[in-house]
């Protein structure tokens, strides 16, 4: 089961909803225990300059994790179109027989990898990821037998690309597992209840009326929705597109059919 972070509109609402809960129990304790001691109305503004402050800076840290691992992901999609694109032309090394079954291989493994990154769907995924390791063997075995049979240094380039290939789709898949660590989440969300619950509490008018008190719970939720729709490579409204597997794909002809997975709603 996918953690909240994995659905970033959904982490929204639950964000704003607690952050503006805990912004009018602020203000209302302030209702309740009005307090005119100037000195600690000044303490209780350096605490919260503080909570701010370091919240913005948390904030912006994982921006910057979301930001980084988001093009990590970018860099790994084009490697791995280059890798198949690369193997497509070392099976010319191959005898006729073996290099027309890798590269019908090869067409079938492209259209697997769009789809990996097209789906949505845990279960289909699931299937997705299955037949892709099958492929894998296959393309190795397919390559490896002909080696086998006669071996030569330029036949070897097949192997290695096909190597590369593999290679590829395991950083690829390292990469859509790397996301922010919920450790990171959890303290977000502590300094951000108690930011805006010192927000509430510093209120001068000590009154919960008027909007003004849900403006930073909505800013630090769309800041977290941010995060989460980079972070999220699946689920979120900015996604890694398959860009240069599908022109790898139109390359090919008729070889791959190029399947586009619908929206989930």
């Amino acid at each position: 089961m996918e953690n909240l972070t994995h659905y970033p509109l959904l982490l929204f609402v639950v964000f704003f909803v607690a952050l503006s809960l805990v912004a009018v129990a602020g203000s209302w304790l302030r209702r309740r225990y009005p307090d005119s001691d100037d000195e600690k109305n000044e303490h209780l503004g350096i605490i919260l300059s503080a909570a701010l402050t370091l919240l913005g800076l948390i904030i912006g840290f994982s921006f910057s994790m979301a930001i980084s691992r988001y093009d990590q992901r970018k860099n790994f999609e084009e490697a791995e179109a280059n890798a198949i694109g690369t193997e497509l032309l070392r099976a010319d090394f191959l005898p006729s027989a073996d290099a027309e079954n890798v590269r019908k291989l090869l067409a079938e493994y492209t259209r697997l990898r769009i789809q990996f990154y097209l789906n949505k769907d845990d279960d289909q995924r699931m299937r997705i990821d299955e037949r892709t390791t099958r492929l894998q063997s296959d393309l190795w075995s397919a390559v490896r037998a002909s080696l086998a049979a006669q071996p030569t240094p330029v036949e070897a380039l097949a192997l290695s690309g096909m190597n590369d290939v593999i290679n590829s789709q395991g950083y690829t898949q390292a990469a859509f597992l790397n996301r922010i660590p919920i450790a990171a989440w959890f303290l977000m969300a502590i300094i951000a209840l108690c930011s805006n619950a010192l927000m509430g509490y510093r209120s001068r008018s000590g009154k919960a009326g008027g909007g003004l008190v849900f403006v930073l719970p909505l800013i630090v939720s769309f800041a977290f929705l941010l995060i989460a729709d980079i972070d999220a490579p699946r689920h979120g409204l900015i996604e890694v597109r398959p860009q240069n597997l599908e022109g790898l794909a139109n390359s090919l002809g008729n070889q791959v059919q190029v399947i586009h997975v619908p929206r989930s709603p």
